[in-house]
């Protein structure tokens, strides 16, 4: 069974691949609140750093302090979102897989980020199909040449 904060963070992909975008969403949350939740929107916006930890990060507002909070992404963070990640204090950090994309898991963890992958089938799905009709605005997204 999927959690909550993650059944939300799929929607957020959702509703950003219904907007003609990468299907990759996020939410953070303090214990049982939700404090933001975002989208990729780098197609949307035509914004090279707007993924979908940024979006959430960016819809959360200021804080006084991230200690203690976990970011929900339906897939692992890069290293742009991991360094985020790191430099607010985020401790915990919940994705929907890593298959499609490693990230930057162990920098998280060599930071002292709980890093916890749960392999969802869902999510992986969602990706590949995006990949398999948009392979061009994915190899973009990740910063890697699609000729690899």
């Amino acid at each position: 069974m999927i959690d909550r904060w993650m059944e939300l963070a799929i929607r957020e992909a959702r509703t950003g691949a219904s907007e003609g975008g990468i299907p990759i969403g996020s939410v953070l949350t303090s214990g049982r609140k939700l404090l933001g939740a975002g989208h990729n929107r780098r197609v949307q916006q035509d914004d090279p750093i707007l993924h979908a930890e940024i979006d959430c990060l960016r819809a959360t507002g200021r804080l006084q302090s991230h200690a203690g909070l976990t970011l929900y992404s339906t897939l692992m963070p890069c290293y742009m979102c991991a360094g985020a990640v790191v430099q607010f204090d985020i401790r915990r950090v919940i994705v929907g897989e890593s298959r499609t994309f490693e990230g930057a898991a162990d920098f998280m963890r060599s930071h002292g980020v709980d890093v916890v992958d749960l392999e969802l089938d869902v999510c992986y799905e969602m990706l590949q199909a995006f990949i398999h009709e948009s392979p061009a605005i994915w190899y973009e997204d990740i910063g890697t040449d699609i000729q690899q």
